[in-house]
């Protein structure tokens, strides 16, 4: 029951953020439905290629596809005049579908019975894969590739579960809760990890090379 609510929410969250996006890039219909999907479903995708899952079983959600529809279509319906802040629902629903697919896909690696490391990697990939996906298509920098703080949140998912540190519902609802929160807090006050201007790196290069 738990491992499916996760897997509605994030499917949920991730479609509204790719046809919120398509939207933005002023895609028609069918690129919004096309850019959803591949949010919605992108991270699973790859994480079933990479664990040894049977990739055809991403055609057996008939539920979640329906799920996903239902939620573009009503995105696309929506009202301009309500949609105005269009960045800050991005955020909000990138950051829901983040931390419940990464939750979602820890669970999906533990029920296989596959180590700490693994566990780990499944969240990430289904945490961030299908937003790696939609920015390609919309051709934008991925969130994960950038210096704020993003994937982490899925690495910590990843190890509390694994390691069997949160295993009841409750634990999990709240892990989920305390991510989408640490994701919002990273966005609004501008959390970076560490990483080197291309200035400096230049600079570097050109030094060594004097």
């Amino acid at each position: 029951m738990t491992w499916d609510l996760f897997s509605i929410i994030g499917t949920i969250a991730f479609a509204v953020s790719g046809a919120i996006v398509a939207m933005e890039e002023e895609y028609d219909i069918f690129g919004v439905y096309i850019l959803g999907m591949a949010t919605a479903f992108g991270g699973g995708a790859v994480r079933n290629l990479l664990i040894g899952y049977p990739i055809d079983a991403l055609w057996k959600q008939n539920l979640l596809f329906q799920i996903a529809l239902l939620s573009m279509t009503i995105i696309f319906l929506f009202p301009s005049k309500l949609m105005k802040h269009w960045k800050r629902w991005e955020n909000i629903t990138d950051a829901i579908g983040l931390s419940a697919f990464a939750i979602q896909g820890a669970l999906y690696a533990q029920k296989m019975g596959l180590p700490i490391s693994a566990t780990i990697v499944a969240a990430v990939l289904t945490g961030t894969g299908g937003g790696v996906i939609r920015d390609v298509l919309a051709k934008r920098k991925p969130l994960v590739l950038r210096a704020e703080v993003y994937a982490f949140w899925t690495i910590i998912a990843g190890f509390l579960i694994g390691a069997g540190l949160v295993t009841s519902s409750v634990g999990l609802y709240g892990l989920f809760l305390a991510l989408v929160a640490l994701r919002m807090l990273s966005v609004h006050y501008n959390w970076r990890l560490p990483s080197k201007s291309s200035a400096v790196v230049k600079n570097n290069l050109h030094n060594k090379s004097m």
